[in-house]
């Protein structure tokens, strides 16, 4: 027994596994994910928390210090996949794992959050809500490791098979050279699954592994048709979440002030932090609820553009 665990034993552990909401699914169980566990190095089980149900997945995954870009894309990408009723799976790390489970969720979609520490332990702390969010929201929070273990720098590797294992793709959205997201795709090709990466800046630091997994043979990921056409064929999708509708949305005052600023130009994120005294991160998260609300699209020359109607 590790010093994570509780001296009252297994029982112990499934009865506050139970008071969380979640319960332990055994591999060779029916409801054990059946992608994960035809791999030789499967977990023995997994504990979950959260509304699980199998469905086909894509994993994204990337920097955990993304640029304004990358966040963008991992939030378009996941919104859209999700929306298309894929389940969208990341790892619940600081940058782009919590913005592609946030627009998931934020899209009406399904999302999987794989932890390298144990359900009663949600790690990093300031995504304890959003692990909360995604139980709450048919979604489910999954770790093969007990729930009292706590987060160290040799289980995050070892949970990014889980995310790879998962998922029919691995999508990877900015990444340092030997980054963690490069890590994951690792684990896809070993074991068959296909990988897609977004391509950046050639001048970024954060493109290195996605510009390399290209060079190396990767498909190229700027849309979510572009990771649908690399899933299987025939594979069943459940109903696609609705679309937000344009139908008189609803702007809260900083997206009509920003829409305001936009008027009828095309505007880079840069300009319109001058326009409106918003910060770039502020704005960023502005622009893609107003991309999911239909108001603005991602024009040519990195900028936005109101929709018209």
């Amino acid at each position: 027994m590790t010093q994570d665990q509780h001296a009252d034993g297994p029982q112990g552990e499934l009865r506050r596994l139970s008071a969380l909401g979640g319960r332990r699914i055994r591999r060779g169980e029916p409801d054990f994910p059946d992608l994960l566990a035809c791999l030789p190095d499967a977990p023995s089980a997994l504990y979950a928390q959260g509304a699980w149900s199998p469905r086909p997945a894509v994993a994204i995954v990337g920097s955990r210090a993304p640029t304004p870009y990358g966040r963008r894309m991992a939030r378009v990408l996941s919104g859209d996949l999700a929306r298309r009723g894929v389940a969208v799976v990341s790892g619940l790390a600081r940058g782009i794992d919590a913005e592609v489970h946030a627009a998931a969720l934020d899209a009406g979609g399904v999302t999987w959050a794989v932890l390298g520490s144990g359900l009663g332990e949600v790690y990093p702390p300031e995504n304890r809500g959003l692990a909360r969010r995604i139980t709450e929201h048919s979604g489910c929070v999954l770790s093969e490791y007990p729930l009292a273990a706590r987060p160290r720098p040799e289980l995050f590797p070892r949970r990014n098979r889980i995310v790879a294992g998962l998922a029919w793709a691995v999508v990877v959205v900015e990444g340092r050279e030997n980054s963690g997201a490069g890590g994951t795709a690792k684990w896809a090709l070993d074991y068959g699954r296909e990988v897609l990466a977004v391509p950046g800046p050639a001048d970024s630091p954060l493109s290195a592994t996605p510009h390399r997994l290209l060079r190396e043979g990767a498909r190229l990921a700027a849309s979510a048709e572009d990771v649908l056409a690399a899933l299987p064929p025939g594979l069943a999708l459940p109903p696609a979440a609705p679309r937000p509708g344009r139908l008189a949305p609803a702007f809260e005052a900083e997206e009509a002030g920003v829409l305001a600023a936009l008027g009828s130009d095309s505007l880079s994120l840069d300009e319109l932090a001058r326009g409106t005294g918003l910060d770039i991160a502020r704005l960023s998260t502005i622009m893609f609820a107003l991309e999911i609300k239909d108001a603005v699209s991602f024009v040519p020359g990195q900028r936005y553009a109101k929709k018209a109607g």
